[in-house]
């Protein structure tokens, strides 16, 4: 059977939430026993997102083999089993870097270089990249970023609309737009959603399934109507309403109203049933809690709800596993500084987390959060800058360096105990001088981390340019800090902790960008462990 496509657009409006919609319908595929790989089409210039301000992007995802994708992937990893890598994601940057670059080698024997056919041959040709990262893969679902509509998608839309034309029997169009509500004149308006197909349409794409973003589910009334204008079967309008719950519902609403069904009779792919067990499990742990705990996060980016979202969805899955409810607080950590009082400003919670970063807005206030846990006993979880931040104020407040600091905040410290690696000094660009990507970690035995992984080598992903600075390792422990987690031949650090803390640790990785509700990641299981554990002493010390 040939490899079968699907493309997913979006209308009226941004952040609809094509990619947790793709990645919904990549997970009921899965569930039918269907090999999927899954493609983001991103219409902006730059290369990757790897230098793009998480206030306008959200989170950089990080793949094994050191891509820097859009958060989408994200979404991808926790609800399929997709494989990702650079075939993952492509930029109109990337594109247009390609064709240029070829030009200039004198590819196209002297041609007049145009959009069509040279940019959309290569964004064809990415299409094929993804169907072809392993074997048997069935379905590839190619996700279009941004609005039909915007001059820069364009140029995506009509390597779809080729490609469609190339393979007519082989891939559907799947329209995701906004059908509003409303309030002051009491109706749902399909106009917006009518223009978008439209626009669709003049560019030469028909879709062939429409989902409708809504508040409230529609009316026959109303998907009848969008059907007759639309031009499109009125069993193929769905609509995918606001969910008041959890995101991981959304594949189940989806299968309830027959979408993967149709997907498999549009495109051929067998009539074997959708097994939901495990998903339908999952989710009534979600919904039956038997605890609830308060972690709180302090960072630098938390105005902006999808800087730290694979953070936020691993604390999840983490409460999952222990069937407890997670509520985040989230606290902006150049608040602290400027308030003072630390206790003041974040106390109240059951454990914290300081994720990743970059720069030294904040970096005060994280150290003061990082005191405040480790003098007190409470659960701390350091993610990449977060292991940084703890490594600082141990060596600030007990191997009384007091102006030990990060050379990327202070590059002229006496104590440099987080500096940058050598062989990264003099680099000029700033995309591709991190260490990117999976590496391998060996974990000492008898250790907060090895009681977490139950093993002694990992592979985690990295994104960071700054790395503990080995010359102080031996101070550090002599007061205590334990480096439970090594680079091969111990070179660098990758774990740190404090044994005699109820739980203190720093990872220099991304642990969160491994974590799926149906398997979560055992360091972030291991801390909501920590913080039910804080929840019940401190319980019964007020008792």
């Amino acid at each position: 059977m040939p490899t079968k496509y699907i493309f997913i657009t979006g209308g009226v409006v941004s952040s609809l939430g094509k990619g947790l919609t793709s990645a919904s319908i990549g997970q009921l595929l899965e569930s039918r026993g269907i090999k999927i790989a899954m493609l983001k089409l991103d219409p902006y210039l730059n290369v990757d997102p790897g230098t793009m301000n998480p206030f306008q992007h959200g989170e950089v995802y990080v793949t094994d083999d050191g891509a820097e994708t859009d958060l989408d992937l994200g979404h991808y990893y926790r609800f399929t089993h997709s494989p990702l890598s650079k075939a993952s994601n492509a930029t109109s940057g990337q594109i247009y870097d390609t064709v240029i670059k070829r030009e200039r080698r004198g590819d196209y024997l002297g041609k007049t270089v145009q959009v069509v056919p040279h940019v959309t041959d290569e964004i064809k040709t990415r299409i094929l990249a993804c169907s072809m990262q392993e074997k048997g893969i069935d379905v590839v679902l190619v996700e279009i970023g941004g609005t039909v509509g915007d001059i820069e998608s364009l140029p995506f839309l009509e390597a779809i609309r080729q490609f469609r034309y190339e393979r007519p029997r082989d891939c559907i169009n799947i329209h995701l737009t906004y059908v509003p509500y409303l309030k002051a004149a009491g109706e749902v308006k399909t106009k917006p959603t009518q223009h978008s197909v439209q626009d669709l349409r003049e560019i030469g794409i028909v879709p062939d399934l429409i989902l409708c973003r809504c508040e409230n589910s529609l009316s026959d009334e109303i998907k009848a109507k969008i059907s007759l204008f639309c031009n499109v079967p009125r069993e193929a309008v769905i609509d995918e309403k606001d969910i008041a719950g959890s995101i991981y519902e959304v594949p189940m609403d989806l299968h309830i109203q027959g979408l993967d069904a149709m997907v498999c009779t549009m495109l051929d792919l067998g009539e074997k049933k959708a097994d939901l067990a495990d998903w339908s499990a999952m989710l009534h742990t979600l919904k039956h809690p038997k605890d609830r705990i308060v972690i709180g996060i302090v960072g630098k980016y938390l105005d902006h709800q999808d800087a730290y979202k694979s953070v936020f969805e691993a604390l999840c899955h983490g409460g999952i596993a222990l069937e407890t409810t997670v509520e985040i607080r989230k606290f902006e950590s150049e608040r602290i500084v400027k308030h003072g009082d630390v206790e003041q400003q974040i106390g109240g919670c059951h454990a914290y987390l300081v994720p990743g970063g970059f720069g030294e807005r904040g970096w005060e206030g994280m150290i003061l959060a990082a005191k405040y846990c480790r003098t007190r006993g409470i659960p701390y979880f350091g993610i990449c800058l977060g292991m940084q931040v703890m490594l600082v104020e141990f060596a600030r407040s007990v191997l009384d360096l007091k102006e030990a600091d990060s050379t990327e905040i202070n590059p002229n410290t006496k104590d440099p105990v987080v500096s940058m690696l050598s062989e990264q000094r003099g680099l000029k660009a700033l995309g591709g001088t991190m260490r990117l990507g999976s590496y391998p970690c060996t974990i000492a035995p008898n250790t907060q981390a090895f009681d977490a992984y139950g093993k002694r080598l990992i592979l985690e992903r990295h994104r960071h340019r700054y790395e503990f600075n080995n010359a102080y390792k031996t101070a550090y422990e002599s007061k205590g800090m334990v480096f439970s987690g090594a680079l091969e031949n111990d070179t660098l650090c990758e774990i740190s902790e404090i044994p005699d803390h109820p739980w203190m640790l720093g990872v220099q990785f991304h642990p969160e960008f491994k974590s799926r509700p149906l398997s979560p990641h055992p360091l972030f299981r291991a801390f909501i462990q920590a913080a039910l554990f804080a929840k019940t002493q401190s319980a019964s010390i007020l008792k």
